[in-house]
């Protein structure tokens, strides 16, 4: 079975029959076989454990990508990379060689330079999807391809099943299952892989700019808190404990602001055990942040901040460009409404703190809003009502700003507006993207807020928090005013790419 001029479309991409793919396997493995007999270090396997490589194929061609058709450099170099293109000619053989990046080049074995042997050695046993290194003088082709005029080469492993076809798009579920093949085929895979990098190491950069240290905190924790959610539950034979995957870090980064850390971040992975969609993952990545004697409107700035720079790391300015080639804004200052002004607007009828909950039900129910009685206060009432008229209209940047009491139990109160916390979440085309507080630093009232958590908790709310008395003794140590955020990883790559959250985790959860 030949492959000569292109990928052929692999068992995951699912455009080969089974028996295709079997048999180019077999053909495959006998080549291997073959390799392993032809080694005269046979005990170190079929394949050498290192190849020569002098320079990268992506540093060829930035040095000599002025070179014309033609023309030879009589420089000597050897690469590697994965055949993604052959065609062979008698005399002549031609192969595209990819290096990790994306970047290509041509390798040309030709009679004259290799040898008569050589030369069908290549031809018998390099397939599509093998890793090659070839040394050779750099040279131009005739048609300006640059390329290598290959006088050596070996097999550095070979592929025993074949590619997908690299000139069809993969589908989204072909993507996610088998990442490592949609980085082989598809710039954009490897592009967001790139552009998460350089978020990461944005957000460092401004956090290090503005004086925070970087900590890591426990993922399995005793007790869950630090946000509204169910979290998977697993069991420690060493302890003989059950424990939690952590939901969020923010208790122990409190304890950190408690000890003295004023400015504290931390990125790093959270689980919470709820539905998937285009915005959820089980398994996220987030960054929560808390810097002492700030409050929310601080760390609000600090987070525009984070945000406009990340994007200026993937994409030059603050204007990006997503995955469908539209183009989305994320420079200026961007608005700050107040939930429930917003909402009293877009329902037309006012709604404040102090509207009862048998208004709200009504009006649930007028337009369609389903509250579970287990979860139904007041403040999930207005929050569930707010994305009923008004979230879905947020198109810029948005902070949405002074939420319920009661659905907030983290979140010190409104210095000057009964009944709301100084809480916000930032929306960003229409998805909640990163949410930030003016901490409660109380242990007082965080005592009696835990409790009212723990009520709910009893009756059957499993997003609820319990009383936790190692945070409490934590905080009447004595907590400095904080302001404090937390902003999804994923979520943000989303934001910059207009990608779905999937498309965004290199390796994300799947059935």
């Amino acid at each position: 079975m030949s492959e000569t001029t292109s990928a052929v479309s692999s068992e995951q991409a699912g455009d080969l029959a089974a028996e295709d793919v079997h048999e180019q396997k077999a053909v495959r493995l006998a080549k291997r076989e073959r390799l392993l007999a032809e080694r005269a270090d046979a005990a170190g396997g079929a394949y050498p454990v290192a190849v020569p490589v002098t320079d990268t194929i992506a540093q060829l061609r930035t040095r000599y990508a002025e070179l014309e058709p033609g023309a030879e450099t009589g420089v000597t170099a050897s690469v590697a990379g994965r055949v993604v293109f052959s065609r062979n000619t008698g005399k002549l053989c031609f192969a595209s060689l990819q290096a990790g990046d994306g970047n290509r080049i041509q390798a040309m074995v030709s009679l004259a330079e290799v040898g008569e042997e050589s030369l069908q050695a290549w031809k018998d046993l390099v397939d599509l999807g093998d890793h090659v290194s070839v040394t050779g003088q750099v040279i131009s082709s005739r048609r300006g391809e640059l390329s290598i005029m290959v006088t050596d080469w070996a097999i550095a492993s070979k592929a025993l099943l074949p590619l997908p076809n690299l000139y069809t798009e993969l589908s989204e579920e072909s993507r996610v299952r088998s990442r490592f093949l949609d980085l082989i085929a598809r710039d954009q895979a490897r592009d967001t892989v790139i552009a998460r990098a350089k978020v990461n190491a944005s957000l460092r950069q401004t956090f290090a700019a503005h004086g925070f240290l970087e900590v890591e905190t426990p993922m399995l924790q005793v007790q869950h808190g630090g946000a509204a959610a169910r979290p998977f539950v697993t069991h420690s034979n060493a302890f003989d404990a059950d424990l939690y995957l952590r939901i969020a870090p923010e208790l122990f980064l409190k304890r950190a602001v408690v000890g003295g850390i004023d400015r504290v971040f931390e990125i790093n992975r959270n689980f919470r055990n709820e539905g998937a969609d285009s915005t959820h993952s089980p398994e996220f990545a987030m960054l929560e942040a808390y810097q002492a004697y700030s409050d929310y409107n601080g760390i609000a700035d600090l987070t525009q901040e984070l945000i406009q720079q990340a994007a200026v790391a993937v994409a030059g300015s603050t204007t990006v460009t997503w995955a469908d080639g539209a183009e989305f804004d994320l420079g200026g200052e961007w608005d700050r409404i107040s939930m429930y002004d917003s909402l009293s607007a877009a329902s037309g009828r006012i709604i404040a703190p102090e509207t009862s909950i048998d208004e709200l039900r009504a009006l649930a129910a007028e337009v369609g809003v389903e509250v579970p009685e287990k979860v139904a206060t007041h403040g999930k009432y207005v929050e569930e009502l707010w994305e009923h008229f008004v979230k879905d209209g947020l198109e810029r940047p948005t902070f949405v700003m002074d939420f319920p009491l009661d659905t907030s139990p983290l979140v010190r109160e409104h210095r000057s507006i009964p009944g709301v916390v100084e809480k916000w979440d930032l929306y960003v085309r229409g998805f909640e993207l990163a949410t930030g507080y003016s901490e409660l630093v109380d242990p007082v009232i965080q005592r009696e807020r835990f409790v009212e958590q723990a009520k709910l908790a009893a009756r059957g709310d499993d997003e609820a928090m319990r009383v936790d008395e190692e945070f409490l003794r934590a905080l009447e140590h004595g907590m400095p005013p904080t302001g404090g955020m937390g902003m999804g990883i994923d979520r943000l790559l989303m934001a910059i790419t207009g990608l779905g959250i999937r498309e965004t985790i290199l390796f994300p959860l799947v059935k």
